[in-house]
């Protein structure tokens, strides 16, 4: 079921904090996209460099739409060249000068016999910041192996503390270790940036895998198994470290959840289940005591909500100034007032779609915000004007497009 949303136009001519910024992004599928998505929401001329076939993240399909590589390929160019002409590499080095940032997601190793390792990439730019995505590392007994995020997700731990105790472990249902690592990357990009522009310091490698920052959004879960001796157990939605934190089904099936993590929200939630003598019985008088007794928290409270459907749930709490919400499904999502306040989706034109959602860009500054600026690009869109740009003549570039080497879309 479809929900209209408010409509909205890309903005091709909004100037971002990272205008002039030039990234080349030789990623695939969903670390790399999320990294240069974040820089192209903020002004950097994302240069694509895809395989004739594209980046696989254009597989991910629904319906026949490209619902992944239209989300996070948005306001990106499509260079299209084959990587197996033995023309491709002197091409790639020629897109090298003035860029600020090259993004990669190869085997590691890989880079290297295609004979871009990083000495020959700074050579070619020395101010360049060379960002490195792998599964395990560059380095290290396992940097050779396969790293899809699901394997990071496992390793790491979270699985394994992921779920309910009497099942078996749960891997995330979207590519959790993937996005972190994005958002992480980006965040690193930048700082190697700064050091370039601000410090006057040189060009260096970012080693990007997915374990690292995967592990360290567990947080201090190594600190606690050497101060306690006890591995983190799956508690389902609850938590082993504050209660009351769980969802609880409504009346009309839906669920709310709820979180209590200060010992005054606590006592709130006592209060309005009606049970304030609560509020002093050994059992739930003390975050530990809730913790130890929190199946017995959990049934008064489930109780409570099981009388009331979830808006009145939510409605009532928030009278009473106690920290829930709804669990929502997407299409409950797309009806909130405050997405749709906050414009936090919009419907935006598409040549395929009609219209296609796009979520807005994610950090929201007040001087110079970021901006969709043009749709995802089709296979090779740009390969034209951005060999143009790297020097190439208009004779270079139809005797490419005629060999092979690069492709452009009609």
């Amino acid at each position: 079921m479809s929900e209209d949303l408010p409509r909205a136009d890309y903005q091709p001519g909004v100037r971002g904090p990272l205008s002039g910024l030039r990234v080349v992004d030789l990623s695939r599928l969903v670390a790399g996209n999320i990294l240069t998505q974040h820089l192209a929401d903020f002004g950097a001329d994302v240069i694509k460099v895809e395989p004739r076939e594209g980046d696989t993240l254009r597989g991910w399909k629904v319906n026949g739409v490209e619902t992944a590589w239209k989300v996070h390929c948005r306001g990106k160019r499509s260079l299209c060249v084959d990587f197996r002409h033995a023309g491709a590499i002197p091409l790639i080095r020629r897109l090298l000068p003035g860029a600020a940032v090259f993004v990669e997601s190869f085997r590691p190793g890989t880079l290297e016999q295609m004979g871009l390792a990083p000495e020959e990439l700074l050579r070619i730019e020395p101010r360049l910041v060379i960002v490195r995505i792998s599964g395990w590392g560059q380095t290290g007994p396992y940097a050779r192996r396969p790293g899809f995020g699901t394997l990071v997700e496992g390793f790491a731990g979270f699985a394994e503390m992921n779920g309910f105790p009497d099942r078996e472990p749960v891997l995330p249902p979207m590519p959790l270790a993937d996005v972190i690592a994005g958002l992480t990357g980006a965040c690193a990009a930048l700082a190697a940036v700064r050091e370039v522009e601000v410090n006057g310091g040189k060009g260096q490698v970012i080693d990007m895998p997915l374990l690292d920052p995967m592990f360290n959004a567990l947080g201090p879960l190594a600190a606690n198994f050497r101060l306690t001796g006890t591995k983190k157990q799956r508690s389902g939605s609850g938590s082993s470290t504050a209660a009351p934190r769980n969802v609880y089904r409504a009346k009309d099936g839906g669920y709310v959840c709820l979180s209590a993590s200060t010992q005054g929200m606590a006592m709130r939630v006592l209060r309005a289940i009606g049970r304030p003598e609560l509020c002093d019985d050994p059992r739930f008088a003390t975050n530990n005591a809730r913790v130890q007794n929190r199946e017995e928290l959990d049934r008064l409270i489930g109780a409570f909500v099981a009388e009331r459907t979830v808006d009145e749930n939510v409605r009532y709490f928030e009278e009473a100034e106690v920290t829930i919400g709804p669990v929502n499904d997407i299409e409950r999502f797309m009806r909130d007032p405050h997405v749709r306040a906050r414009a936090l989706l919009a419907d935006y034109p598409d040549e395929e779609t009609g219209l296609f959602p796009q979520h807005a860009v994610t950090a929201r500054l007040s001087g110079t915000p970021g901006a969709i600026r043009a749709p995802a690009p089709r296979l090779g869109q740009h390969t034209r004007e951005v060999l143009r740009e790297a020097g190439l003549g208009e004779g270079e570039i139809e005797a490419a497009l005629a060999s092979g080497l690069a492709r452009a879309a009609p």
